[in-house]
């Protein structure tokens, strides 16, 4: 019953046998138990599929197959099913997939080739997935799609977006930096809003690019602030010192917003939104003041685009049809940024990094490059971590930022401090591959703490790109 037919065999043992070529099989759909069937294994022996590490929802298999014409389909927790995205036929068995392998070796395209430096043979089957035309969509749909989106966000305020209960930390300007960084760090949070009790306001907020600017001052010979200094220096007094000047970083001057960005309990989601986009934060305190002036507000929430894209996910869950975009792949969209070469790039270049790179380069490039993350990745480029500007508190755990020396650390042991640390971002490297859907990319980054996903290629984990939470809602609402 379980018999493999004579050109079915999974390895060639002989350079006499048959040709057999390596394919990657992929169910990036989720389930349980996922299991590859086809007419190489004679429709009979079922092949048990892996989850990808990182990546649960995404199945995947390697199965050697003989040049010529192939069906097969997939068994999912007890019910067959095939790719919607992939070539398919009605055939004997029902609807399946099929696949065709080319029987004369000098047609595979040059890229392919087991030979070419870079690549694997066992990256043949992106050749038939990449042949099929990738859906477009027309700049009608797109543009009806952001009408109702932009139409749900202008209908609906920020008072939505408030929990029935909850707790939100602030702190006041007159404490040393230290202990606030200690307070993030306790409290697995990545920035607080600033209350100065002598103006009765809130006057801005305490992140992680702080503790990192404030890191690179120590690093700095030249420095005014010393590591004594940091014991005593109030919020008040770095704010004050950021604030002065374009400070230049790297070379490049980059100045500091003063005045709070904040929103209101009646604004609406679009507004707040555009606030977040437009201000390049991660979050706006949501304040009310019976007062004129905004005086002796009340806090009363941290907005973050994460919130608002789950109250589109939720709005349009059983609507999704009238929004055309949310099918588009994201590799046929102007959506996030990629390495070259691979699906629409938006002209920003992909910062990547080995993990033998200094902290103290990183950082460097997180400033720089105006990032809130960088990937960690091997030789082969494939995804190891990634490292966050939130990551930088985990220093404060037992005085760590005042025995290290940023070029001599290197990322893997500033990670290493991390996996310590109370983790507010979930799953460290949350990732998606390039045929998903824009639907499921939305659903995966409205989990809280989520801020982008890493776009990596189906088995080798290879980093194809980035997708943050700006990047979404810049292209829902066009700006």
């Amino acid at each position: 019953m379980f018999a493999s037919g004579p050109e079915t065999g999974h390895e060639n043992s002989g350079v006499s046998g048959p040709l057999l070529i390596p394919m990657r099989f992929v169910w990036p759909y989720g389930g349980r138990r996922v299991f590859l069937s086809g007419s190489f294994t004679m429709w009979s022996e079922p092949i048990p599929m892996s989850p990808m590490e990182g990546c649960p929802t995404v199945f995947q298999v390697i199965w050697s197959l003989s040049p010529g014409y192939h069906q097969f389909k997939f068994f999912v927790d007890g019910e067959w099913r095939h790719d919607e995205h992939q070539p398919f036929v009605n055939g004997n068995y029902g609807v399946v997939n099929t696949v065709f392998i080319a029987r004369e070796p000098d047609v595979v395209p040059p890229s392919f080739s087991p030979e070419t430096p870079g690549r694997s043979n066992m990256d043949v089957d992106d050749a038939f997935i990449r042949s099929e035309p990738v859906p477009t969509i027309s700049d009608a749909d797109l543009e009806v799609s952001r009408h109702r989106i932009a139409a749900f966000l202008s209908r609906h305020t920020a008072y939505e977006l408030l929990p029935e209960s909850g707790k939100v930390i602030a702190l006041d300007v007159n404490i040393a930096v230290k202990q606030a960084f200690h307070i993030l760090y306790e409290q697995g949070i990545p920035v607080a809003p600033l209350w100065d009790s002598r103006k009765g306001q809130f006057v801005g907020v305490l992140s992680a690019l702080d503790f990192i600017l404030i890191l690179r001052e120590l690093g700095n010979h030249g420095s005014n602030l010393t590591e004594e200094e940091l014991e005593t220096h109030t919020i008040s007094a770095w704010k004050e010192g950021k604030g002065h000047l374009s400070r230049q970083v790297d070379g490049n001057a980059i100045s500091y917003p003063r005045r709070l960005v904040h929103a209101g309990p009646y604004d609406s989601l679009k507004d707040v939104a555009l606030k977040i986009l437009n201000s390049k934060v991660a979050t706006v305190p949501i304040t009310h003041s019976s007062s004129q002036d905004g005086s002796f507000s009340q806090l009363l929430h941290l907005a973050t685009l994460s919130e608002i894209l789950k109250c589109i996910c939720i709005h349009f869950k059983h609507s999704s049809s009238s929004l055309p975009i949310l099918q588009q792949p994201i590799c046929s969209i102007p959506l996030g940024t990629w390495v070259p070469k691979i699906g629409e790039s938006n002209g920003r270049p992909l910062a990547m990094l080995p993990p033998n790179a200094s902290l103290g380069v990183a950082l460097s490039l997180l400033v720089q490059a105006e990032v809130s993350s960088i990937p960690v990745v091997d030789e082969n480029d494939s995804l190891l971590d990634i490292y966050s500007r939130s990551d930088i508190t985990a220093l404060a755990k037992d005085k760590a930022y005042a025995q290290i020396r940023l070029g001599e650390m290197s990322i893997h042991q500033a990670l290493q401090l991390c996996q310590d640390a109370n983790s507010f971002n979930g799953q460290r490297c949350q990732m998606c591959l390039r045929t998903d859907t824009l639907h499921k990319v939305m659903e995966r980054l409205a989990n809280p703490g989520a801020r982008r996903l890493v776009i990596v290629e189906a088995g080798s984990k290879r980093v194809e790109g980035i997708i943050s939470l700006s990047d979404v809602f810049r292209f829902l609402l066009g700006v």
